[in-house]
C-alpha cells in the first residue's frame, strides 16, 4: 500500500516536473522569436495586450486538455477547415518567426549562391510545403 502511493507520488512529481521543464521552454521560445510583441506591432493593436495574452493561455489550456482527453472528430467540415487554417497560420507565424531571428534566407541564399534568384528560392520552398503537405494528407490520412 505504502508502495503504490509513493509510486504515485513519484509519477505525480514526475509529471508535474516534465511539465514545468516543456511549459518553460515553450516560454523561452516563444519569447526568444517574440511572436506576440511583433504580433501587436504589426497589427498596430496596443490596446488588446490582455487579449494577446488571453488567447495564448486559453490555446494552450485547451491544447492541453485536447491533448489528454479523447475526444472525437467528428465534426462539420467547415469546421475541421477553420481549424486547419488555425494550426497552418499558428504553424506558419512560427517557422516565419524563426527564420526571422535565425536570418535563415540571406545565409541560405549566400551558401547556395542564389542571392540574386531569392525570390525563386522562397517559392520552392513555399510550393514544396503545399505539395508535401497535400501528398501527406492525401496519400497517408485519407488511406
Amino acid at each position: 500500500m505504502v508502495g503504490i502511493i509513493l509510486l504515485n507520488l513519484l509519477q505525480i512529481v514526475i509529471g508535474f516536473s516534465g511539465g514545468l521543464a516543456v511549459g518553460g521552454g515553450f516560454v523561452a521560445f516563444i519569447t526568444v522569436l517574440g511572436i506576440i510583441p511583433r504580433l501587436i506591432q504589426l497589427s498596430k493593436t496596443n490596446n488588446y495586450i490582455k487579449v494577446y495574452s488571453g488567447c495564448v493561455i486559453l490555446g494552450l489550456l485547451f491544447g492541453s486538455y485536447l491533448s489528454f482527453a479523447d475526444v472525437n472528430l467528428n465534426h462539420p467540415v467547415i469546421l475541421l477547415f477553420i481549424w486547419g487554417m488555425f494550426h497552418g497560420i499558428f504553424n506558419g507565424m512560427l517557422a516565419a518567426a524563426l527564420t526571422e531571428v535565425l536570418n535563415v534566407f540571406p545565409i541560405l541564399s549566400r551558401r547556395i549562391r542564389v542571392d540574386r534568384n531569392l525570390l525563386l528560392l522562397l517559392m520552392a520552398i513555399m510550393f514544396g510545403k503545399i505539395f508535401g503537405s497535400l501528398f501527406q494528407w492525401l496519400y497517408f490520412v485519407k488511406l
